[in-house]
């Protein structure tokens, strides 16, 4: 007879169970984080969302808190719904219109110029758009989403897939929303002298990444000239 059988005692025993996890759902969502983590990083570095601070600064340097507020707000909205429509469209609509990533690049620099050279030019900083304005053309577009930005989604979709990014897209303009809505700290630091100064200063870094971006530009229709023949 066993212990058990001489006491009357019941023994407790100790049961295991083994859960093996769904190595299919698990294998899938380590599959997307990974595709959304390789999307993400390109494209951070592409929207820089700190190096957007003081260009949104310079640009909004003149406006109270609250039309701050809104035009980054307007300036997120736009950035996502073109990225999401050019995400989805965007090969499509360029080859339809004949238009190519060059073509783009030379458009969205030029403006960015323009519109940067209006403000070193200028001794008096003037209110040349209206905040829904300002908010969609130049911060929301091509500052935030430009052509770079916009070139890149095309290329990591075909790597990674529509859905990571979309969701590392997304990821990045909740940082650049985070970035926005600190100007005001950074402005009371600066106080009204530093602003000035950073605006000309910002202004002229906004006119270089004009002109960079038509040079890529440039050089993009050069090459597909040159591999076309």
């Amino acid at each position: 007879m066993t212990r058990a059988q001489e006491t009357g005692k019941i023994l407790p025993c100790k049961i295991q169970v083994k859960i093996s996890p769904a190595p299919f759902l698990t294998e899938g969502l380590r599959i997307m984080f990974h595709d959304i983590f390789l999307a993400f990083v390109p494209l951070f570095f592409a929207v820089d969302p700190i190096g957007l601070l003081p260009i949104f600064a310079s640009l909004t340097g003149d406006r109270t808190p609250q039309e701050r507020k809104k035009i980054a707000v307007q300036s997120l909205v736009t950035a996502l719904c073109l990225a999401v429509s050019f995400v989805f469209f965007g090969k499509w609509i360029l080859s339809l219109l004949g238009i190519t990533i060059g073509d783009f690049m030379i458009a969205g620099g030029v403006i960015l110029f323009c519109l940067s050279m209006m403000d070193v030019l200028s001794f008096e900083k003037k209110n040349h758009s209206s905040v829904k304005d300002l908010g969609a053309v130049p911060i929301g577009t091509p500052l935030v989403v430009g052509p770079a930005v916009l070139t890149l989604c095309l290329m990591l979709i075909s790597v990674h897939g529509i859905t990571a990014v979309l969701i590392a897209v997304l990821l990045n303009l909740v940082i650049v929303g985070l970035v926005f809505l600190s100007c005001d700290r950074m402005m009371k630091i600066l106080g009204e002298s530093g602003s000035r100064v950073l605006s000309k200063v910002m202004a002229l870094i906004l006119a270089s990444i004009g002109v960079m971006m038509v040079r890529k530009g440039i050089l993009e229709i050069i090459t597909t000239l040159a591999n076309g023949n």
